[in-house]
């Protein structure tokens, strides 16, 4: 098992409107993106129990041509809110780090 941080060459998270979090993750090479993708550890429903949202909730791509693979989420407050401890999203990439991937 490999940690996704080590096989990804960029894993940042931003918001996608006031409502949405999106997150990227980007490979250097087509193997590294590859084994992630063809793993199944980086799926719709591992993002969603990293973030405890149903699988449903959650924006999934992969984007063979960019090497990279997209997810966004529904914030959990929206930006701006009283409640919301992370007004530019960027902070909220941290669960993904530690998938492993086989």
């Amino acid at each position: 098992m490999t940690k996704l941080s080590a096989l990804a060459r960029l894993i940042r998270s931003k918001n996608a409107g006031p409502f949405e979090l999106t997150f990227d993750i980007m490979f250097d090479d087509a193997p590294s993106y590859q084994r992630v993708r063809d793993s199944g550890a980086l799926a719709r429903e591992t993002v969603a129990a990293c973030y405890g949202l149903p699988a449903a909730q959650v924006k999934f791509f992969y984007c063979d041509n960019a090497l990279a693979i997209k997810a966004s989420i529904p914030r959990p407050s929206p930006q701006g809110d009283l409640l919301d401890s992370d007004g530019h999203g960027g902070q909220q990439y941290a669960p993904l780090m530690d998938i492993d991937i086989p």
